[in-house]
């Protein structure tokens, strides 16, 4: 029988790849998403993504989302009591195990182990070990397509921000710049891919500095990607 999990849901490849594995995994029956969002900015974090984009992203994929809102620059502690309380939620919808799209930080894995254990839920993490070179490059060969939304300048030159996550971003990354951004270097925001049932549709907004950050403000398209 299979079981119940969520994916820890950022918006990006990472996440969209292993959303897609869990979906082929007969072990696994995906019933949903969960995000923390920025309740100042109304934006996913990290990502810097508009609410209504993560919307279109879940109808697309036909799955629902459980947003962790999160003040902003919100404390470790208040961020675990918001996790706990989206856990016993989940707990109480027969859901059994938490999945995550990290690759190889084992500080990262280690936290969220440690935060999972006293929710009884299981910490899963479809693409850990795997080459990072590889997942990339597999992002794309899946049928993902993606957009890059936000940068560390120090890392990757800031002309990247609003270009499409495809091989010719990859080949042009500096030398020493993860291929999928492990580090910071950049974020994504998955518009299509073989899961989706529809792209979400976007234009590139203004630019933004943020945090030592550069974003790109997403605007969903008026009238497009909603499957009509």
């Amino acid at each position: 029988m299979s079981k119940k999990v969520v994916m820890a849901w950022s918006g990006g490849k990472d996440s969209a790849l292993a959303l897609w594995k869990l979906q082929q995994d007969p072990q696994w029956e995906v019933v949903g998403l969960m995000t923390t969002l920025n309740q100042q900015y109304n934006r996913i974090s990290m990502h810097g993504v508009r609410r209504l984009l993560l919307e279109a992203q879940a109808e697309s994929l036909g799955l629902r989302v459980l947003e962790v809102n999160l003040a902003h620059q919100a404390s470790n502690d208040r961020y675990e009591k918001a996790m706990t309380k989206a856990t016993e939620f989940l707990k109480g919808e027969g859901v059994e195990a938490v999945a995550f799209g990290d690759l190889f930080l084992e500080d990262i894995r280690r936290y969220r182990e440690e935060m999972m254990a006293p929710t009884g839920l299981e910490a899963v993490f479809p693409l850990w070990g795997q080459d990072t070179r590889e997942v990339a490059h597999e992002v794309i060969r899946e049928g993902f397509r993606a957009i890059v939304v936000s940068i560390d300048p120090t890392a990757v030159p800031l002309e990247n921000l609003g270009r499409p996550f495809n091989e010719t971003f990859l080949a042009g990354l500096p030398q020493g710049v993860d291929y999928c951004g492990e580090n910071g270097e950049f974020h994504t925001f998955v518009h299509a891919g073989p899961n989706f049932r529809y792209p979400v549709s976007t234009v590139l907004g203004t630019r933004e500095a943020h945090e030592g950050y550069y974003y790109v403000d997403l605007l969903p398209l008026a009238g497009g990607g909603q499957g009509r």
